[in-house]
């Protein structure tokens, strides 16, 4: 009864739409050497990537399933760990109600936290700031933006183009784990972020369902790319 949980022919079911994520964000270079992952918060359940397969390579007979609300595993792959990632992505689940959460190990993600950390960019080493770049539009408030489109077909519920950007940064820690006590502050530090970067180590971003997660990953990774060339020119992130 737990495989049939991961059994199904709908190539949008969760186990079937992680593992082609994952494919995805492989050649992004997002899931590098077995790291980052995707769960999605599916009916009373929640779908996780387990820890230490290789992410390109990833069947879904591969994933845990865990009962929402009790947070009890119904599907345990008996020679997979789960994965590190778990209370990270249960926290945007309980306190965004998002339904997607993707971590990614983004070379860029973690060169923007360098920059920031080093003060290159602003007086703040805990934020990081864009404005005025259309790719910012991509980004809902929250993360969990709204459906409906305003006059000139602007979506209500994301950022403008006037807008300024700010993604919070948090210090690593030894284990992943022990980052969800920082990233819980900086959610309800932070009521209008859709992401948390955590310095040194990659990005978790959230939204209200699939698309919506994957759309504001890219966005924020062109960002995270672009700030970073931006950088080497001299430019500043924000005007």
């Amino acid at each position: 009864m737990a495989d049939s949980l991961v059994h199904s022919s709908d190539p949008l079911h969760p186990a079937n739409h992680i593992c082609e994520l994952c494919r995805k964000f492989y050649t992004f270079g997002w899931v590098t050497g077995t790291g980052g992952g995707v769960s999605i918060r599916h009916g009373d359940n929640v779908f996780i990537a387990p820890s230490g397969v290789q992410k390109e390579l990833m069947q879904p007979t591969d994933l845990f399933v865990m009962e929402y609300e009790s947070k009890k595993y119904l599907r345990r792959p008996p020679v997979l760990k789960p994965s590190a990632c778990t209370p990270l992505f249960m926290a945007a689940f309980e306190k965004r109600n998002a339904r997607c959460c993707i971590h990614t190990h983004s070379q860029w993600a973690v060169l923007v936290t360098l920059i920031s950390e080093a003060g290159q960019q602003g007086a703040d080493r805990n934020v990081f700031s864009i404005s005025e770049i259309e790719q910012i539009k991509g980004i809902s408030r929250g993360g969990a933006g709204s459906d409906e489109i305003a006059e000139g077909g602007r979506k209500i519920g994301n950022l403008g183009y006037f807008d300024t950007l700010r993604i919070p940064i948090i210090e690593n820690m030894a284990h992943e784990e022990d980052l969800r006590e920082t990233l819980e502050a900086a959610i309800e530090e932070w009521p209008e972020t859709c992401a948390v970067l955590v310095r040194r180590h990659g990005l978790y971003v959230w939204g209200k369902d699939v698309a919506q997660a994957k759309t504001q990953c890219e966005s924020l990774d062109y960002l995270f790319q672009l700030a970073v060339e931006m950088h080497r020119l001299g430019l500043k992130w924000v005007k």
